[in-house]
């Protein structure tokens, strides 16, 4: 009986994955038949990493979460698409408890003076049909500079868990945190940060 239980609890198994894999493999990967609209961040898929080279030793890495924002995409004329995306600045994590209470605190991003990190875009150039660099301020620390991302984009559908249209897109860029007054220990841990963002976007209408 007990073994009966076990073969038919593996059958559903394998058949809602399989459900899954049928439902999720309907992704188009050609930014050409993206859906124009308003679309909001999906703060549960979206991360935003970045690394700083740490004592010449290692590369070390960290992440916010929680991101909200808008992207207005126009399928016609991409690069009149604009981005809005504001990070909450306490949801930094690293692998250590203690450096990420650091992090928080006013030698470093100063989260309770400066609660968001806002990046809204001021220009996209198409480069290929799937990619793009796309320009814009950035807001950290109080401090307002122009940065640079590049951006990838990965897959559009419907989402097969909340059945809402979806995309997304990988974006990497680097920049100086001295640049928004955040020195600490440097040249020892690198002024330069490097950036790595995974953005899923959920369509609004």
């Amino acid at each position: 009986m007990r073994r009966t239980s076990v073969l038919l609890s593996a059958t559903s198994a394998i058949l809602a994955l399989s459900t899954f894999n049928v439902a999720s493999a309907q992704t188009i990967s050609n930014a050409a038949q993206i859906k124009s609209g308003a679309y909001a961040v999906e703060p549960g898929h979206t991360q935003v990493g970045f690394s700083v080279l740490h004592f010449g030793f290692t590369n070390y890495f960290g992440a916010f979460s929680n991101a909200s924002g808008t992207l207005a995409f126009n399928a016609q004329t991409p690069a009149s698409s604009k981005l809005t995306v504001n990070i909450p600045v306490a949801s930094v994590q690293t692998t250590s408890s203690q450096l990420t209470d650091e992090l928080k605190g006013a030698q470093w991003f100063d989260a309770t003076k400066f609660p968001v990190a806002t990046f809204v875009s001021t220009s996209v150039k198409i480069t290929d049909p799937n990619n793009a660099t796309v320009q814009g301020n950035l807001t950290l620390h109080g401090v307002t500079k122009p940065e640079t991302l590049q951006v990838h984009f990965v897959g559009a559908g419907v989402n097969p868990m909340d059945k809402k249209y979806t995309i997304g897109f990988d974006a990497t860029g680097a920049l100086k945190r001295s640049d928004f007054g955040i020195k600490t220990y440097v040249p020892y841990i690198s002024d330069e940060v490097t950036l790595h963002i995974a953005g899923a976007f959920e369509k609004q209408d």
